[in-house]
């Protein structure tokens, strides 16, 4: 397991390496900010969170997922992977960002500890290291291509990798990218699934109408992710009460159709 990690952490650093060549230091900044904004409201507060109806909390810009022990969710954990991203990069997290699982075990002893040293101090180091965190989030972005190119149906490929490169053709629509991949995956995990349908990147741009690349293919992302996270709301168990989200996902979606 730990060699899987580590190799997923390099190709991380390579796909980051990549990504930072195509974007400049401000476009890449104002991505880490609009991240931040989406997830956490742009505060420090909420770079360690635990939402209501989770069995999980939501760390970093990105929300990073942490599962404690002996919870296996269907949502893609992406917390140890930052971590070993982090380490790989130089990067001296604290002792307890390095547990394989989250050390809490409820939102109410989560919360109880809030103000304690331990998540203050997850706190103080996430906000210190905004620009890696979005490092890492770019770089899931880049590795999501070829996978999502592998795990798509034959005759859907050459339309996803057009759109693809389509969105990805303005700072604008390459922010989408980035931003959907940490808002909803890649879309090839088959448990991220309801009545068989995904919510991920893949589904989206295999959702998108036929337009020209550019500010037309980042509009259309943005229209075709509501209807991707419209259908999940519909296809969603009753008790998640997914509704409630509505209104904040399409508030997301709705910057993507707009300019960085």
């Amino acid at each position: 397991m730990q060699a899987v990690r580590a190799a997923s952490a390099l190709v991380l650093i390579v796909s980051a390496a990549t990504a930072s060549a195509e974007l400049s230091a401000g476009q890449k900044a104002a991505i880490g900010r609009k991240i931040w904004q989406n997830e956490c409201a742009g505060t420090v507060d909420g770079l360690t969170s635990w939402n209501a109806g989770e069995e999980f909390p939501s760390l970093g810009i990105g929300h990073f997922i942490w599962y404690p022990a002996g919870f296996n969710g269907p949502f893609t954990e992406s917390w140890p992977a930052l971590i070993d991203f982090a380490k790989k990069r130089g990067a001296n997290p604290p002792a307890i960002a390095s547990l394989r699982n989250c050390p809490w075990n409820s939102k109410k002893q989560f919360q109880a500890e809030f103000r304690g040293p331990q998540l203050t101090a997850l706190r103080k180091w996430l906000a210190a290291n905004v620009s890696l965190q979005t490092d890492f989030v770019i770089a899931r972005s880049r590795a999501a291509l070829p996978k999502m190119l592998a795990a798509a149906p034959a005759s859907e490929r050459k339309r996803i990798e057009a759109n693809y490169h389509k969105v990805a053709s303005t700072a604008g629509g390459t922010y989408a990218l980035i931003d959907y991949v940490n808002f909803k995956g890649d879309g090839i995990n088959p448990s991220e699934r309801y009545n068989g349908r995904g919510w991920g990147l893949m589904q989206v741009l295999g959702e998108m109408r036929d337009v020209s690349a550019g500010q037309a293919a980042a509009k259309e992302f943005a229209a075709a992710a509501k209807r991707v996270l419209d259908r999940r709301i519909a296809n969603s168990p009753p008790a998640r009460g997914e509704a409630r989200w509505k209104e904040g996902w399409h508030n997301r979606c709705d910057t993507y159709a707009r300019p960085l």
